[in-house]
């Protein structure tokens, strides 16, 4: 898939590793549309690289379908990435006897996951009905899960259900959207510096970094959004969830 002069969508693209990608993006010659609910943010970064911001909850159908909507107007809308989402620790019964707050569950559920799932349907379906290039591609779909999706710590039976769903969307969405010739790979990344990891407690961050084979850092954003670039750039590769976490594997705490 050629990346230059074709429209891309980015969610969460006001920081961290939506704004990567969307960085990343515009470099490569895309004209790129970002998303985010952070309007300040997200403009800033929009202006700083040509785009066009526009401000939607991505849990919400027709702010999401008027965005999509508003990207295909650019061009030829041939790239999704979903990298919104949120995070929150909570334990299924705490120490205490109290059963987690299902409230909270289905927020992140829905952000992370239902979130994703909505931006992957109403982009695919623009991207189906775009002439198909030579070697019969109409698009791609990136999402974010997490390695916690898979190594579901203590504490992460919200974000870990909600990343693992993500996880088990994949084969099935590029089985669906294989005959439209528009593909779906997943990224899961480990520990990266960005904003929501800031949020963990430095013991929990040092305690990860034990784990990791190499590099024994956090990744840079911009390792990230160079996966997405080679996933684009790759007609061969869909289907599939890529770990992206220096061999980090989760322990239970």
């Amino acid at each position: 898939m050629r990346i230059e002069n074709a429209v891309a969508l980015v969610t969460g693209a006001s920081s961290g590793l939506g704004e990567a990608t969307a960085r990343a993006l515009a470099e490569a010659g895309a004209r790129v549309v970002l998303l985010d609910r952070d309007a300040d943010s997200g403009q800033a970064v929009a202006d700083s690289i040509d785009g066009k911001f526009v401000h939607v909850d991505i849990t919400d159908r027709t702010e999401v379908a008027e965005a999509v909507n508003a990207a295909a107007d650019l061009g030829p809308l041939r790239v999704a990435v979903n990298c919104a989402g949120v995070g929150d620790g909570c334990r299924v019964v705490d120490r205490k006897g109290r059963p987690h707050d299902l409230a909270l569950f289905e927020r992140i559920v829905a952000i992370n996951l239902t979130g994703s799932f909505n931006v992957l349907r109403l982009a695919a379906a623009a991207m189906a009905s775009l002439a198909a290039t030579e070697d019969g591609e109409r698009g791609i779909v990136v999402n974010t899960a997490s390695i916690a999706g898979l190594e579901g710590q203590t504490g992460q039976a919200a974000y870990a259900a909600s990343k693992g769903g993500i996880v088990g969307l994949t084969l099935a969405a590029a089985r669906d959207l294989g005959p439209h010739g528009v593909r779906v790979v997943t990224i899961a990344p480990g520990i990266f510096g960005t904003a929501m990891v800031g949020l963990l407690p430095l013991a929990t961050r040092a305690d990860l970094l034990e784990n990791l084979a190499f590099p024994p850092r956090t990744g840079h954003p911009e390792e990230f959004a160079d996966l997405v670039l080679s996933a684009v750039r790759n007609p061969y590769l869909n289907g599939e969830t890529i770990r992206l976490d220096g061999g980090l594997r989760m322990t239970n705490r």
